[in-house]
């Protein structure tokens, strides 16, 4: 398995069977979506899903296949049974590549705000992408795509978050409301001169940057 990692919270995923892409939303680029086989959609928010995009998507690749939850489906009514609804605990396989689906709500960013629905996805028994929740998912994974900064998001929780999850390694992802400078900070904190995350690798990538996942 492969990872490219796109604008944001977006990510590919390519498999012997295909290519799968996550999220992507208005801070990844239309053509992201080339080339793939499916859409996994963990939100409704925007920085991880625009209605029109992947309206786009869809007439543009007559068999692309899109996997959400029933909030997001509700935007693509229209569109046919190229969108499948599932939820915590579902699980699929996508040309070869099994997917299960992990937690059902968005952190809370303030007690006064409505929480939204928000699934994750775990690929091939070997990446986790929660979307906008620390959920840990049920067994260890190789690699945790670890959401870096967001409003519902303290710093401190991401420590907790990868002592709990156990993951070989943690790839950043989520860091568009974050400067460099403070990218840079996260960093420090989650690599070897914080207080510790439970032996995980922390990396950080560039949209564009591709690695191999073990």
């Amino acid at each position: 398995m492969r990872l490219t990692k796109f604008g944001h919270a977006c990510v590919r995923i390519e498999h012997a069977g295909g290519a799968v892409l996550i999220d992507p939303g208005m801070f990844s680029e239309p053509e992201v979506v080339a080339g793939v086989s499916a859409l996994l959609i963990t939100h409704e928010h925007a920085d991880h899903f625009t209605e029109d995009r992947v309206r786009a998507a869809v007439d543009a690749n007559p068999g692309l296949r899109v996997f959400t939850n029933r909030a997001v489906a509700r935007q693509l009514e229209g569109i046919g049974a190229k969108v499948t609804v599932v939820g915590d605990g579902d699980a699929f396989d996508l040309e070869g590549l099994p997917v299960t689906v992990h937690g059902e709500w968005h952190a809370e960013i303030h007690r006064d705000l409505p929480r939204l629905p928000n699934i994750g996805f775990v690929l091939g028994g070997r990446v986790f992408h929660p979307g906008d929740a620390l959920t840990v998912p049920p067994d260890t994974v190789d690699t945790l795509l670890l959401p870096l900064g967001a409003p519902w998001l303290r710093a401190g929780e991401l420590v907790d978050y990868l002592r709990d999850a156990r993951p070989r390694q943690a790839v950043a992802i989520h860091e568009a409301t974050l400067s460099e400078a403070g990218q840079a900070v996260h960093g420090r904190l989650l690599g070897p001169q914080g207080p510790g995350t439970g032996g995980a690798e922390y990396r950080t990538l560039v949209a564009g940057d591709t690695i191999e996942l073990s």
